[in-house]
């Protein structure tokens, strides 16, 4: 069926209007620039005669006497005379009809010069200098050249004016034509076009409800028509599919971003020997993804019978593990907390073992609401997340445990040095001091050499004791890799002999603590045990380790006679060592009397592994 207005007809008398008036203006334009063609170089040149008749008066002012000069004036004015008359460049601006005001004024600056201004210049009698009237004819005649000058710059703009006046009409017309066809492009065909470009990004979206409804015979109109048929076709194709595929879209997206999840948290779980930090936003991003939390992660301490808690996505108050006090990843409101899916909020709990072949790490607890439930997708998606933690807590351990026995072995190789070096070394020396007793002097010398070998024998006994213990703590240390088991071990010594038991209270978190803080920390305890069981007379002995985040404290209380008046027992070094042994774990031991009796010992440091938290947090 053919259109009875189509498009393409339209758009080809639009073109040709625009055509026929580039045309028009093109050819006009070509008209109006060919008419003011040497214009300029006429002005120029009649500006030039102004000059020569200025030179020429300058020449009769010279006041030259001789023939020579008088010729070389007739000579000068004949050919300024010549260019005035026979120049084709002026004579091009100047239209042909006689009676055209540059005409005239053109014939008069001819009549003038030849009838008033050359006979003036040529009958100047030689010699003398330029009169009035010769200077006033002058003047008058370079007036009239002005006057022409202007004439012919008001006559180019004005062709220049008239230019300017044709292009405005070609462009008026060629706006007037845009307009139109602008016009009738957007009744045409901009709103058609709309229409079907919504219409095709419904489609695009499955939505086929959006119908074009275009009026007309057009081409567009018979494609709107198309469009409409296809949309309902479309529209019962795709209804009963539709529920399917966004069912599907909604797995595959849900799948692609738990793909990103676990291999994102891989990577930080294994690159963040931090747990917490490592762990808290991988989970909060899966508690969003899946709808469910809070989670949190406990680990099986052997040391502990209850599992210890060490992560959580949603706490109101600061957890006690917390090792930076800038970070607030788990910290919610007490709203937020009362809205999360636990026990007492209508909640479920999920708890996945974390475990490798053979051993329970620890156990991942999941909490989700009830009416939503937990879908198999998520379900196996939090056990391989607990595979991940599992590995990654593994080799955490067994980095841990190397670095332990790594320490072991040395301190095991420096008191095997000790023993066989410096231990036979004392022996010696007390055997020494021995057999001086034995010599049996007599006289004057008797009682300062028994104080000497008093002084030797005290000294010799007090370094052999703290050679023994440490000793003993090495050889403690290599059979309990941890602080917990050493400090028990220890007690276990200490309360042989003091006859009685020694009360032990300990609550460090797991891995609280470096080697090497532990070597420390277990050394000033021994010392101050050692203290209390052999200076004190105490008869109650208690040993406190503590973790008050972010600080360590340990505290060993004895009911014993109290500090002598000087504060340290005379020939004992032991608080001196502790103190040394405090500054190099960043701290500090304070020992003081108790009100009921008795010394304590308090030790406080923070750990190196909360060096996160700042310097007046940690005095607090």
């Amino acid at each position: 069926m053919k259109s009875r207005s189509p498009l393409v007809n339209r758009i080809a008398i639009v073109v040709c209007a625009v055509v026929l008036t580039s045309i028009v203006s093109m050819a006009t334009t070509l008209a109006v620039s060919k008419s003011i063609e040497g214009n300029a170089t006429a002005i120029n040149l009649t500006g030039a005669l102004r000059m020569g008749a200025f030179r020429l008066l300058s020449h009769v002012a010279s006041g030259q006497e001789s023939s020579v000069g008088e010729n070389n004036l007739q000579n000068m004015a004949s050919q300024y005379g010549l260019s005035l008359r026979d120049n084709n460049n002026i004579a091009r601006a100047i239209p042909d009809t006689e009676d055209h005001p540059l005409a005239k004024q053109y014939q008069a600056i001819q009549a003038y010069w030849e009838q008033t201004l050359r006979p003036g210049l040529e009958n100047h009698p030689p010699g003398s200098f330029a009169s009035a009237d010769i200077i006033a004819a002058t003047q008058s005649y370079v007036n009239s050249v002005d006057q022409l000058v202007s004439m012919l710059e008001r006559r180019t703009e004005a062709r220049i004016g008239l230019l300017h006046l044709i292009q405005m009409i070609s462009l008026a017309f060629s706006i007037l034509i845009i307009i139109a066809l602008f016009v009738d492009l957007r009744n045409r065909v901009l709103k058609p076009l709309r229409k079907l470009v919504s219409i095709a990004n419904a489609v695009s979206e499955q939505d086929f409800s959006h119908k074009a409804n275009l009026k007309g015979s057009d081409e567009l109109a018979q494609l709107g028509s198309a469009f409409d048929q296809m949309n309902s076709e479309l529209a019962l194709t795709y209804s009963n599919l539709e529920e399917r595929a966004r069912s599907k879209t909604e797995e595959l997206e849900k799948s692609h971003a738990a793909l990103q999840l676990l291999h994102a948290s891989s990577r930080d779980l294994f690159a963040n020997h931090d747990l917490c930090s490592g762990a808290v936003p991988m989970l909060q991003e899966l508690e969003q993804l899946l709808g469910i939390g809070p989670i949190r992660l406990y680990l099986h301490d052997k040391q502990s019978a209850e599992p210890v808690q060490a992560v959580t996505t949603a706490s109101v108050e600061r957890p006690f593990y917390c090792r930076d006090h800038h970070c607030n990843a788990c910290l919610v409101t007490p709203e937020v907390y009362d809205e999360l899916p636990i026990e007492e909020h209508d909640g479920r709990r999920l708890l996945l073992p974390i475990r490798t072949p053979g051993k329970l790490l620890g156990t991942l607890e999941v909490w989700y609401p009830v009416e939503k439930g937990l879908s198999d997708t998520a379900r196996r998606l939090l056990e391989t997340l607990s595979d991940q933690l599992a590995t990654a807590i593994f080799l955490e351990q067994q980095i841990t445990e190397e670095q332990q026995l790594t320490l072991v072995e040395e301190r095991t190789v420096i008191a095997r040095e000790l023993h066989d070096s410096l231990a036979q070394s004392l022996s010696y020396l007390k055997m020494q001091v021995a057999r001086l007793r034995r010599l049996g002097i007599e006289g004057e010398q008797k009682n300062a050499h028994n104080a000497i070998l008093d002084e030797l024998s005290t000294g010799l006994n007090s370094a052999y004791r703290q050679l023994r213990e440490l000793l003993a703590t090495f050889r403690l240390k290599l059979d309990t890799p941890d602080l917990a088991t050493a400090l028990r071990k220890t007690i276990e010594e200490f309360s042989e002999r003091l006859g009685k038991p020694i009360e032990l209270i300990y609550n460090l978190p797991p891995q609280a603590l470096s080697p090497n803080e532990e070597i420390h920390t277990l050394q000033i305890v021994r010392e101050g045990l050692a203290n209390a069981v052999k200076h004190a007379d105490a008869t109650e002995i208690s040993v406190e380790v503590v973790f008050e985040s972010p600080q360590v404290q340990a505290r060993i209380r004895d009911n014993g006679k109290g500090l002598p008046e000087g504060g340290q027992p005379v020939n004992h070094y032991g608080l001196i060592i502790m103190q040394d042994r405090a500054r190099t774990l960043g701290g500090q031991v304070a020992v003081q009397d108790r009100n009921e009796g008795g010394v304590e010992v308090t030790l406080t440091f923070v750990p190196k592994s909360r060096h996160l938290i700042p310097a007046e947090v940690s005095n607090t």
